[in-house]
């Protein structure tokens, strides 16, 4: 039996091409870990006990590519990443049966390196939400504690591999949502530049701020994934011409000299003690390493919750006007019923309260007579945190801090206050409005629960930040850590 805490792809390489073990046995390993700890996590929407077999056995009859760390390793990825021939939901009512014709940019970039897809996992709807608790199929738990939260919106991804049901996830970001997850279940979750990667095939959120990234266990897993994923891609636009470093090239190197800013805002009213405890011992231990740290300030940060709301909800709100009942997913069609009539009942019916809640405040912020105060406001103050980022940059490396405001909280205790839900992620969003790259590895524990440690770089300088994360992960060795679960 594989135990997925004692591996990582390095390991599961090595025994895929010494043929201790197979494609077809690791696959079959992953898929009985998936359903078994359904009843306990609902991590997965849906589960590809056939697909993902017969892609083993392919894999397997070919052999695995012995210069190809990837090859025959099971993944889990997000559903709101478009798969050819396997159901994508986005997890609502309002695709439960849609069955896409294409694959993602990043799904056909891992399919050529020979992974096997395990299923799709769930999320919170549309990818609107910090709990995984506005799923239409029902909310999963965190890894560490069953009674409470993944975090949101890719709870799935970061459970699953968080409870050692699978070495690799895809997630998506919007505010926060690979950062957050991550840190709620002690793992290693990263947000590309945005640009890195590609968002074709990603069901949209907000266009100006999604972007796809790897939840693993260790940080040179999540750096080998990230380079497999990443380029230019001509369907995606926003995609920019950088070239995809090897990003586990100098992530031994240490941190000595390193100028890390710690902007003051981070540690603010209203972030838990115990978090901020945790988060300054680990700053600490940089500082002991060598490092050159100094308080920062991030002034317009404060701001980045209201702004993100408005723009993001006005993204949506145009984004997710597709969905009509007519082309692809659920329909309310009936006999003798208006096209208005149609379009009512299918949206009302097909998408949950807090979709339907971005939708109506995203078309507000759009709408004649508001568009400036709202809109446009909100678009100032992004580029005012993209400055503020910007002169902090100039004189430092890397900015660390909290990942979250909290450990996760309990199932069902913030799902009646949208404000509270979405003050969780305070400290995530900035980074989505300025593009800039950010990770989440664990920091360690309060009350029993993981405590993230948010790194944050400079645009497309992800490896600077593999390199900080690597140096503490290696000195915590927190990463040998894990939940009390077998599956």
């Amino acid at each position: 039996m594989t135990d997925f805490f004692n591996e990582n792809l390095t390991s599961l390489h090595k025994k895929l091409v010494d043929k201790e073990i197979s494609a077809t046995e690791l696959t079959k390993e992953a898929l009985n870990k998936s359903k078994s700890s359904q009843s306990e996590i609902n991590a997965f929407i849906t589960i590809d006990d056939e697909g993902a077999l017969k892609r083993a056995a392919e894999i397997d009859a070919v052999g695995i590519d012995p210069d190809n760390i990837l090859s025959g390793i099971p993944f889990a990825i997000k559903d709101n990443i478009v798969t050819k021939g396997l159901k994508t939901t986005a997890a609502s009512h309002i695709l439960d049966n849609f069955v896409p014709v294409y694959d993602a940019t990043v799904i056909e970039k891992l399919n050529e390196l020979g992974i096997v897809t395990i299923g799709k996992t769930n999320m919170d709807e549309f990818a609107m939400g910090g709990s995984t608790e506005t799923s239409y199929f029902g909310k999963t738990a965190n890894a560490w504690d069953h009674t409470k939260v993944p975090g949101g919106s890719s709870g799935g991804s970061a459970s699953s591999v968080a409870s050692g049901v699978i070495p690799v996830a895809l997630g998506s970001d919007t505010g926060g949502s690979i950062r957050q997850p991550a840190a709620f279940n002690g793992i290693v979750g990263l947000k590309p530049t945005y640009g890195r990667v590609s968002r074709w095939g990603l069901i949209a959120f907000g266009s100006s701020l999604d972007q796809i990234g790897p939840l693993t266990r260790t940080v040179e897993d999540n750096a080998r994934v990230l380079a497999a994923i990443s380029g230019k891609d001509q369907r995606d636009t926003t995609t920019e011409d950088q070239s995809v470093p090897d990003f586990t090239k100098g992530i031994k190197k240490g941190v000595k000299d390193l100028r890390i800013g710690v902007p003051k805002e981070y540690f603010a009213k209203g972030i838990d003690e115990g978090v901020k405890d945790v988060v300054k011992k680990a700053i600490a231990k940089y500082e002991s390493s060598g490092a050159k740290v100094d308080e920062v300030s991030l002034p317009h940060s404060k701001y980045g919750i209201a702004a993100y709301y408005i723009l993001a909800s006005s993204e949506a709100s145009s984004n997710l006007e597709r969905f009509d009942g007519i082309r692809y997913g659920f329909s309310a069609r009936q006999d003798g019923q208006t096209l208005e009539d149609l379009y009512v009942r299918t949206r009302s019916e097909g998408f949950g309260d807090e979709v339907k809640r971005r939708i109506m405040l995203g078309t507000f912020a759009l709408s004649a007579g508001f568009y400036d105060a709202y809109f446009k406001k909100a678009a100032q103050v992004r580029t005012l945190i993209v400055n503020d980022f910007a002169k902090v940059f100039e004189n430092h490396d890397i900015i660390l801090g909290p990942t979250t405001t909290s450990p996760a909280f309990d199932l069902g205790s913030e799902n009646d206050d949208p404000v509270k839900m979405y003050m969780n992620d305070l400290l995530t969003i900035p980074l989505n409005l300025a593009g800039l790259p950010g990770m989440s590895i664990n920091a360690g524990f309060t009350d029993g629960l993981p405590v993230g440690l948010q790194i944050i770089g400079k645009r497309f300088d992800e490896s600077t930040i593999y390199k900080t994360a690597y140096a503490f992960e290696q000195d915590s060795q927190l990463f040998t850590k894990h939940p009390g679960v077998n599956f």
